[in-house]
């Protein structure tokens, strides 16, 4: 007879194992919006998952607003590049909808066109231009966004997803550092201010 391997009962209960292990390797997040479906498996089993993939050597990182991937600090220039962009992508439409008195944390109920990116893309044409970006290549680089599951396209445009968080979350970080900076330059004294110009760090 032929003795069950220790973690047959606990594979059978993960029946989307091979789907989400694709998805995470291939870059992409999970978002409860767009896959309810896969989440509710995930959400069901987290630690079971996380528990395995630790084991091949993958960190499961699950965010509760909703969306998941693996998390690497190691990412080829390619990959490098892409994430760029897309953070100057999604700079530029917090930018826009902020000055349009969006609420950014609402940034799921926006729909975003081609005409309402060609606007954008004149607003910033100077620093879209020179990270080689035409209206055409925001169109091409939100597909790219949707690969990745930061957006998902509906047949009037497309919406960005929960996994943009981690975008928002860093602009929010740079600038909340931002304020801090000038509150701290403001507090200190004026000959001192000298002293910080000249210790700043550019890139």
């Amino acid at each position: 007879m032929t003795t069950p391997h220790p973690l047959t009962p606990q594979l059978a209960q993960m029946p989307a194992l091979a789907e989400l292990f694709r998805l995470f390797l291939s870059g992409k997040h999970l978002n409860r919006m767009a896959e309810p479906a896969l989440w509710a498996e995930l959400e069901q089993h987290e630690p079971a998952y996380a528990s395995l993939f630790a084991a091949l050597g993958f960190e499961l990182r699950v965010d509760a607003r909703g969306f998941a991937w693996f998390h690497s600090t190691d990412a080829s220039s390619n990959i490098g590049k892409v994430s760029r962009q897309l953070a100057l992508l999604f700079m530029v439409i917090f930018d826009a909808q902020a000055n349009a008195g969006k609420a950014l944390q609402r940034f799921t109920d926006w729909l975003i066109d081609r005409e309402w990116l060609a606007e954008v893309h004149e607003q910033q044409k100077d620093l879209l231009d020179a990270e080689g970006l035409s209206p055409d290549g925001l169109i091409d680089l939100l597909g790219r966004a949707c690969t990745l599951g930061f957006a998902v396209a509906e047949p009037a445009g497309w919406r960005l997803l929960p996994a943009v968080c981690r975008y928002l979350d860093h602009f929010e970080g740079l600038a909340a550092a931002s304020r801090d900076d000038d509150n701290e330059a403001d507090a200190a004294p004026e000959e001192g201010s000298d002293d910080v110009l000249n210790d700043e760090e550019i890139d």
